[in-house]
């Protein structure tokens, strides 16, 4: 299986429900350096898994939509936990729908999966892994 991943971050704020989040449960700032990874068994006609510039294009448009957003107060999130995991999720399902619209170009399509990984901090980090 070959991978390529790029990276970016994004800057949000949130709070969390359920006595599990301890002190989270408080508005506060995350900073979060975020990986996405795209998978496929064979090379594409380039001899590429997926046009770098794109992906990384791609993950900034994604994250550009969360960014220095207080997520509680976004409708698409009503009642939702946002956790770490969560987040990985949102990322990795709208990745998937930008190359099924084909913004990461033709090739893009034969991808067998995204992988989308959260760093909380250097110790801390969730990530969701989904099939194309």
């Amino acid at each position: 299986m070959f991978a390529v991943t790029v990276r970016d971050h994004v800057m949000i704020a949130h709070s969390l429900r359920g006595e599990v989040f301890g002190p989270a449960r408080r508005l506060h700032g995350a900073t979060y350096v975020v990986d996405a990874t795209f998978r496929r068994a064979a090379l594409d006609p380039d001899g590429i898994v997926v046009d770098i510039g794109r992906a990384a294009r791609e993950l900034a448009a994604v994250l550009g939509g969360l960014a220095y957003r207080n997520l509680d107060e976004e409708p698409e999130f009503a009642g939702a936990t946002t956790s770490t995991e969560f987040l990985a999720r949102f990322v990795a399902d709208r990745l998937a729908g930008r190359v099924h619209a084909g913004a990461l170009g033709e090739h893009a399509r034969g991808l067998s999966g995204i992988a989308v990984t959260l760093h909380e901090s250097h110790v801390a980090w969730a990530s969701y892994e989904r099939a194309l």
